[in-house]
């Protein structure tokens, strides 16, 4: 298992940006695709992106693209989330998450069920206040 610990979460007005960090313990985090997630008051978790092991393919919530983006450094055991162009309805707690399989794609990510990933962050809250 991989434990996870998010930051980077606050306030900020709509239209400002925010980047959220997952640290990562275990050696074995370079080998696994990760994740972000988010979750608004009375609604279910969704999907945010997710990025491979090797950083080389992403994959993106259409509410996110061309405002959101996924990266990792392996080197520090950490993968983050740059979010531009916030908006109020991006107000959630987000969360990184970890896949139990080592073959799980980013591609994959989008629609397993959460289940399926066998590590979880305790979240970091982003508002966007308009």
């Amino acid at each position: 298992q991989v434990h996870l610990v998010e930051s980077g979460g606050g306030l900020v007005q709509a239209g400002g940006s925010l980047k959220l960090s997952c640290a990562a313990s275990g050696r074995t985090f370079s080998s696994y695709t990760m994740g972000w997630f988010r979750q608004a008051p009375e609604k279910e978790r969704e999907f945010v992106a997710a990025i491979s092991w090797s950083g080389g393919s992403t994959n993106y919530a259409d509410s996110v693209k061309g405002r959101f983006t996924i990266s990792r450094d392996n080197a520090k055991n950490t993968v983050y989330l740059q979010m531009n162009s916030l908006k109020p309805e991006d107000t959630a707690v987000y969360y990184c998450a970890a896949p139990r399989s080592r073959s799980t794609t980013a591609q994959a990510v989008g629609v397993m069920a959460q289940a399926d990933f066998g590590s979880w962050g305790q979240g970091t809250q982003v508002t966007v206040a308009s």
